[in-house]
């Protein structure tokens, strides 16, 4: 008998088919309801479940050793977790990297975020994949006690992520201005003191080094709420548009997001790119359509290829919808394609400055290979100027 299945379970993890796993559980006592994703990554734990893109979502971690370089506040990719839980193979290790702060267990409980360790997270992650990302009820009890009954109807009462709208939920209350380049040896993060250009972010849940890579290749970055207006975009005579990440139904979303983008398309020539939920809006103003996916891409290895040059590109994702390319319009060109399952990753206007993606250019974490796509993106700016 191994020594976690020797103790008391202390969390559960409730599917709504009545499948359940018991742990250790760590982090914050109590009692969460979402949809059960899985993430490959092998690294960025603490950029992932502060990425606002996983809101409503519990994160299932196919790399069993999860903790193991504790936790800085470095690596937030927002101001809090956004993820409401975790799930993990093994108990978090105790921190071993010289620019750790605290331990994840410790930051978990600190900002209200419920973790379970001791999961067989491949049985898990097998079934999310035949049988597609459950409802679950996760729930954090140091004295052990459950009702699993009651766990399991909460589960099934989760109303899922088809038509919600997670961006209002996670975006800015205010406008503010952005301009920490990425993070580099030995300064660390930088400013960016001499910008070229103006570009307008709409946040729909933006992750920091998405706006630290726009700094990086010379914008000063204005943030915008969700649901700012075409009107209130313009004042600020942007050289460039960004559409951001984020959580939750694009088709949702997109009942105030298009609009705008629509009439900055109608009424500019300016460059637009967009990445991940920004993708999927962008494509919505064109006229495409957005599905719900079985279970989503989430993971810092997921091969693309792109169209236009052939060249494959290891890419960071996190999406639960895609765009159905059969739907894009004439004069919208797929230029990137999954090569796991052929899904969309990318489009670009043949005639327009403007493109987006499905995948996480900005990584953090994950692979560099995507990040020309914010030099492309200053480039157009360059040229209109």
């Amino acid at each position: 008998m191994s020594a976690i299945s020797a103790q008391k379970p202390t969390a559960c993890l409730a599917l709504a088919d009545g499948t359940l796993f018991l742990g250790q559980g760590f982090g914050a006592p109590g009692e969460v309801t979402a949809e059960l994703c899985f993430n490959t990554a092998m690294t960025g734990y603490q950029e992932i479940m502060t990425d606002p893109s996983y809101a409503g979502q519990v994160v299932t971690f196919t790399f069993p050793h999860i903790g193991n370089t504790g936790t800085t506040p470095e690596d937030d990719e927002s101001a809090r977790p956004v993820a409401e839980g975790m799930v993990v193979k093994w108990d978090p290790t105790e921190p071993s990297n010289w620019r750790a702060t605290a331990r994840l267990a410790d930051w978990l409980a600190s900002t209200g975020r419920i973790g379970i360790g001791g999961v067989d997270t491949r049985r898990l992650t097998r079934a999310i994949r035949q049988q597609g990302s459950p409802h679950v009820a996760l729930a954090h009890d140091p004295e052990g006690n459950f009702d699993i009954e009651a766990l399991v109807a909460k589960a099934r009462a989760f109303p899922g992520l088809v038509g919600l709208d997670l961006a209002r939920e996670v975006t800015c209350a205010q406008p503010y201005r952005w301009d920490e380049t990425r993070w580099a040896w030995p300064e660390g993060y930088r400013r960016q003191e001499a910008p070229r250009f103006r570009v307008v972010a709409l946040d729909y849940g933006a992750k920091r080094n998405i706006l630290r890579s726009l700094a990086s290749v010379g914008c000063e970055v204005i943030v915008l709420p969700a649901t700012a207006t075409a009107e209130e975009v313009l004042v600020h005579a942007p050289d460039g548009v960004f559409l951001s990440n984020g959580p939750g139904d694009p088709a949702a979303t997109g009942e105030y997001a298009v609009p705008m983008i629509r009439t900055i398309l109608e009424t500019t020539d300016l460059p637009v790119f967009g990445i991940c939920l920004g993708h999927q809006m962008l494509a919505l103003a064109l006229g495409a359509k957005t599905v719900k996916m079985n279970h989503g891409h989430h993971g810092a290895n997921h091969p693309v290829k792109d169209n236009e040059t052939g060249k494959v590109e290891i890419t960071s994702m996190n999406h639960g919808f895609t765009v159905d390319s059969q739907s894009l319009p004439e004069g919208v060109k797929e230029t990137h394609t999954s090569l796991f399952d052929g899904s969309n990753c990318g489009i670009r206007m043949k005639n327009r400055p403007v493109f987006s993606v499905q995948y996480h250019p900005e990584a953090s974490p994950g692979p560099h290979d995507s990040a020309y796509l914010f030099d492309r993106f200053a480039a157009a700016m360059a040229a209109r100027a």
